[in-house]
């Protein structure tokens, strides 16, 4: 599972005025919510500002800030309005943040937090930071298995991935490198994975799908 390190809490961080629109096919409805919050994704930029950036769904709140410092960075999210616990979250990331968005992935009405990481250096190594809101009491983190456990999808990776929501999955992309390929210059086209959100035995789990 993702772990989440503690680190000391930062202080919580107000909204920015503007976050960016989510596309359409990331937008669900919620069930239970007559209104729901416009700002659904915020862009690297605005994670990295000091003001961070503030996503909401129905009645919850997340505020998110991500350090763009170095190589290693730290994640805040502050959530608010979860029923039972409204701990402030730190992780570390291997990278930077450059994009987060709310999704519901399996559909049960209660969103998901991504955050999208690239690492440091030539080969920009995707990861990704994730927590799911458990019917509107908690959250707790959403484990997305590594390449090597899928021979298949690791064939010809050599990073630059890009993580995006596309209605109901995770979309992976990387460019494909044959033998002989440069770091530049890849020329076996480029792989798209997809993910869905399932419950795992210890909580929730990113399946890679055939």
């Amino acid at each position: 599972m993702i772990k989440a390190l503690i680190l000391a809490a930062l202080p919580v961080l107000p909204c920015l005025a503007a976050a960016a629109d989510v596309q359409a096919d990331s937008m669900r409805s919620e069930p239970g919510h007559a209104s729901l919050a416009a700002d659904r994704a915020c862009s690297g930029d605005q994670l990295a500002s000091p003001a961070g950036c503030q996503l909401g769904w129905g009645e919850l709140g997340f505020t998110l800030q991500a350090s763009a410092s170095g190589s290693l960075n730290r994640l805040l999210i502050q959530p608010a309005g979860l029923s039972v616990d409204n701990s402030t979250i730190n992780a570390d990331l291997d990278g930077s943040a450059y994009g987060a968005v709310l999704a519901d992935l399996d559909g049960n009405g209660w969103p998901g937090i991504y955050v999208y990481v690239s690492s440091a250096g030539s080969g920009s190594y995707g990861s990704l930071a994730a927590y799911a809101v458990n019917n509107g009491k908690s959250i707790t983190p959403v484990y997305l298995p590594p390449l090597d456990q899928s021979p298949q999808a690791l064939d010809g990776y050599m990073g630059h991935d890009r993580f995006a929501v596309a209605g109901d999955y995770l979309v992976r992309r990387f460019p494909v490198y044959r033998p002989g390929d440069s770091n530049a210059a890849p020329t076996g086209g480029t792989r798209e994975l997809r993910y869905r959100l399932v419950p795992g035995e210890a909580g929730w789990v990113l399946l890679l799908l055939p």
